[in-house]
């Protein structure tokens, strides 16, 4: 049974894993260039005491190539899923060779347990080696990088640690279970990669937020956590605009962030809110502000701050990647060994 399902998986696995070596030796040619270039600013901006400004430009140089790598570690379940789970059973099925199979010594719960196993273990390995070179390359951007693209946040934390593996599994397994119960290739292809895209949508959105209880907390503004300020010519009042980040709490994955006014009303998440503070004298002044932060910006955050207004933010601390990866990687080990359990039921009882 071994031999036939290499024989049978050996064309898929060798396109994989060339392309793996071919994503490896790239990573692997430009990894060290990016590390020497982090180091080199990290020890010059260190001097100047200019850091946040280096991790700035730094990570915008590298975006693109830093979305793109990520983007390759997410999909790769699905493909894995596609190419490998859902034709597992509908090739045999379409072909008819499943009677001639079936009907041998080897029992048709024998040979689903070798083929999900061999093919399972293979697409595991071939997520994790996927992850770990994007990982120890992207090590220098995950420490720079800009809110929103940090490792809590939902798209750099699929394609880090150990989940990737868990969604191979749960992508694999999915194809052969939606490939039984459809019976052809090509449309349990599209079901399987509808279904396990919706999983990985409501997931990061409606379950893993949850998974631990989230911070409250109210924080002072700053240059951590203004994005703009601004007084526009037909408005009276200059309007603060907050970045989806936490004063003293870099790398935080940040749910909600709100602008509450002195009397505690909450502005809108993410929207330009008004804030009424004088702009023809005093510390928000023309003469004293300036579009940045400096020394305008900060008198006049300080006056904001001395009136009352707060950043009322909702989020899952950076230190709780790793609990959140054993977390969730628990869950789609569970579904996955439960859809495994559906596939043999199934290929004893309803398939002939």
């Amino acid at each position: 049974m071994i031999w036939l399902t290499w024989r049978q998986f050996r064309l898929a696995a060798s396109a994989t894993a060339a392309a793996l070596v071919v994503l490896a030796a790239v990573l692997a040619l430009t990894g060290p260039g990016l590390a020497a270039g982090y180091s080199a600013g990290i020890t010059a901006c260190t001097r100047n005491g200019d850091c946040p400004r280096f991790f700035d430009h730094f990570f915008d140089d590298y975006q693109t190539p830093f979305l793109a790598v990520a983007v390759v570690v997410l999909i790769l379940p699905a493909l894995l899923g596609l190419f490998w789970g859902a034709p597992l059973i509908t090739r045999e099925l379409e072909a008819g060779t499943h009677l001639l199979v079936w009907s041998q010594s080897i029992t048709r719960t024998r040979w689903l347990a070798v083929k999900l196993t061999f093919t399972g273990l293979a697409a595991v390995a071939a997520a994790g080696v996927c992850s770990l070179v994007v990982t120890w390359w992207s090590t220098p951007l995950d420490r720079s990088a800009a809110p929103g693209f940090t490792l809590m946040d939902p798209l750099v934390f699929g394609a880090r640690g150990i989940v990737p593996m868990a969604y191979a599994a749960f992508a694999f397994v999915l194809g052969v279970t939606v490939g039984m119960l459809v019976r052809r290739t090509v449309p349990a292809m599209a079901v399987t990669l509808a279904l396990f895209a919706a999983v990985q949508i409501v997931m990061p959105l409606a379950v893993r937020p949850h998974l631990l209880p989230a911070v409250s907390a109210s924080f002072e503004l700053g240059p951590e956590n203004v994005d703009s300020f601004n007084k526009l010519s037909d408005q009276e009042f200059p309007q603060v605009i907050l970045d989806a980040a936490i004063p003293g709490q870099r790398g935080a994955w940040v749910l909600s962030s709100r602008l509450t006014d002195p009397s505690g009303r909450v502005g809108g998440d993410g929207a330009p809110v008004t804030v009424r503070v004088s702009t023809t004298s005093g510390p928000c002044a023309p003469s004293q502000h300036s579009q940045g932060p400096g020394k305008g910006f900060d008198t006049c955050i300080a006056e904001i701050n001395r009136l009352g207004y707060r950043q009322e933010a909702v989020y899952q601390p950076f230190e709780r990647f790793w609990a959140f990866q054993w977390i969730e990687t628990g869950i789609y080990v569970l579904v996955t060994a439960g859809l495994a359990g559906l596939c043999f039921r199934w290929i004893r009882r309803r398939l002939s």
